[in-house]
């Protein structure tokens, strides 16, 4: 992978590893615009001051925007989110994993 890829890659990464900015292009993933505190309620424990920032980065990135229904996904943060879609698939298969494995370990 060039230098100029792994800039890129670190620069997607910095932005989506800051705290709750996931969680909250995945409660947008239905494509259904959300207002400020439903998208409050589907995050769940963030502060109005953190949201408002990850709002803000979110928006400046060109993942989300805000239109007269609330936020929503841009084109982009559609395209990053289907490209994160197995995710959900990857998730259930290693959960089941861990129990399985934490039961074998107890027995």
């Amino acid at each position: 992978m060039s230098s100029k890829a792994k800039s890129a890659v670190s620069q997607l990464f910095d932005l989506l590893e800051s705290r709750y900015a996931l969680r909250v292009l995945w409660a947008l993933r239905d494509g259904h615009p959300q207002t400020f505190r439903l998208l409050q309620d589907s995050v769940g424990g963030v502060t109005p001051n953190t949201l408002n920032t990850r709002l803000k980065e979110l928006r400046a990135a060109g993942l989300i925007e805000h239109g007269g229904n609330g936020y929503g996904l841009t084109r982009t943060g559609l395209d990053l989110l289907k490209r994160l879609n197995d995710l959900q698939a990857f998730s259930n298969k290693w959960v089941a994993a861990q129990a399985k494995a934490a039961e074998a370990a107890g027995s």
